[in-house]
């Protein structure tokens, strides 16, 4: 597995295509959709080949904090991208000098680790800039909307993320011959060892309590997400903030 990757590179530079202010909103619908592509097909293919050659791909972990404002927003949207990709995430908040620390604790493969933090680093960029443009109603209170905003693009992305990770899985599964493994199955125990990896660092886990959100932003925040380009050209890189 390596940043290097073909199918990687072709990604960032169609991604670079569909954010060129030049691109017609057609073509970057077709730049973005053949990336999504890529990047669930190159998920496919680093599990099959870490099935075949078992020193390949190994479970790692990655530590993100999340910056405010918007802290808790965020770890939502990335842990919906996580859990997608087949990675397992553990929430942390903390107190340092008086204030409150949001984190994520990621578990995964390390492709699929890789496949994440390229696909977080851009989306927050992308929902940062979206809602940046949007206007809140005056009658609306400005945290509650981009709150809820922010649900509305974690749905579309997720919707997204999951219809292009089952159509590699199916096409990766047409192509099997009689005496491969079965591509389902592979998948499902990356994702057993994975959650194994979890519940061995942290053998406590509770449920965290479902978040209320009163904004009325949802509808455009999920038009946004249908919109989003799955992936980016900024691999690593601070992270930006949304909007106050």
């Amino acid at each position: 597995m390596t940043l290097n990757d073909p199918k990687l590179t072709k990604v960032r530079k169609l991604l670079a295509k569909a954010e060129d202010p030049a691109a017609t909103p057609a073509e970057a619908l077709l730049f973005t959709a053949k990336a999504a592509e890529l990047i669930a097909e190159y998920g496919i293919d680093q599990a099959l080949l870490a099935h075949d050659h078992q020193n390949r791909d190994a479970i790692g972990n990655r530590i993100i904090v999340l910056d405010r404002p918007f802290a808790a927003d965020k770890a939502d949207l990335l842990s919906t991208v996580a859990v997608r990709l087949r990675c397992a995430c553990v929430r942390r908040t903390e107190h340092r000098d008086g204030s409150k620390e949001v984190s994520l604790h990621v578990f995964g493969h390390d492709s699929d680790l890789v496949r994440m933090e390229m696909l977080f680093t851009s989306l927050l960029v992308q929902a940062t800039t979206a809602l940046a443009r949007v206007d809140v109603p005056a009658w609306e209170h400005k945290a509650a909307f981009r709150r809820s905003w922010m649900a509305g693009f974690r749905s579309a992305i997720s919707q997204r993320l999951r219809d292009a990770e089952q159509r590699a899985t199916t096409a990766a599964e047409s192509r099997r011959s009689a005496d491969d493994a079965s591509t389902a199955l592979v998948l499902a125990d990356r994702e057993t060892q994975v959650l194994d990896a979890m519940r061995t660092a942290y053998p406590s886990l509770s449920s965290g309590r479902r978040r209320s959100l009163s904004g009325s932003g949802g509808a455009a925040g999920y038009a946004a997400g249908e919109r989003a380009d799955l992936g980016g050209a900024r691999l690593r890189g601070s992270k930006p903030s949304l909007p106050h």
